[in-house]
């Protein structure tokens, strides 16, 4: 029996032992994996613990519901997205907003290998709603900071509308290039087109030049 309709808030574990967080990697590679296939609901611990060679015994020690698990994978996915934002940050200054457009959007498909399943969190039907809330409050938030050190007089509203126009466009453009959405070959390339124009218009006025 899959445990996503669980609600109780029981916490993972965490291995002091090599070999268990060794263990714990897999498992969380292969629940990264499956649900960026199939999306979070789909995905049940069984299929998890398959995917990884472990036995479903093994899965529960350390996660005790699916939610647990997707917990440790929005963690996982958002120090990657800190790490990212904060090297962004620091060059966004320099950056014109077209320039700041092709980096921003090209952003998920470079991250995609150690991010799979952060689309499908972001997306994720769940009762506890913080887990997907908090998947695109955080995306959302640092792609605004960026937005704001190319464009200082932004307002912090404002950019966060701007940054979930910007955030959904990074996913459009992820899943054209995987196949996931409806594409064309030249299609990819009149996104970004699309996404430099957008950015530009919105960001110049609030620009210090």
């Amino acid at each position: 029996m899959d445990s996503n309709s669980s609600r109780a808030k029981r916490t993972s574990l965490q291995p002091l032992r090599a070999a268990g967080r060794q263990r714990v990697e897999e498992l969380l590679e292969a629940a990264s994996d499956l649900m960026a296939e199939r999306g979070y609901e789909a995905t049940t611990m069984a299929e998890i613990a398959a995917r990884a060679g472990a036995k479903i015994g093994s899965l529960y020690r350390f996660f005790p519901n699916k939610e647990a698990v997707a917990d440790a994978l929005v963690q996982r996915h958002i120090a990657v997205l800190e790490e990212e934002y904060a090297a962004l940050s620091k060059c966004a200054a320099t950056l014109s907003p077209a320039a700041l457009a092709d980096v921003l959007i090209e952003l998920l498909v470079t991250l995609y290998p150690r991010v799979k399943s952060l689309s499908a969190l972001m997306e994720a039907r769940t009762d506890r709603m913080e887990i997907r809330d908090r998947a695109r409050g955080h995306a959302i938030a640092g792609i605004a900071a960026a937005l704001r050190v190319c464009a200082p007089r932004l307002d912090e509203a404002l950019a966060k509308d701007i940054a979930a126009v910007v955030l959904n466009t990074m996913k459009v453009l992820r899943g054209m290039i995987t196949k996931d959405a409806p594409t064309t070959p030249g299609a990819p390339d009149e996104l970004r087109r699309m996404h430099r124009i957008y950015l530009a218009e919105r960001l110049t006025p609030f620009r210090n030049i």
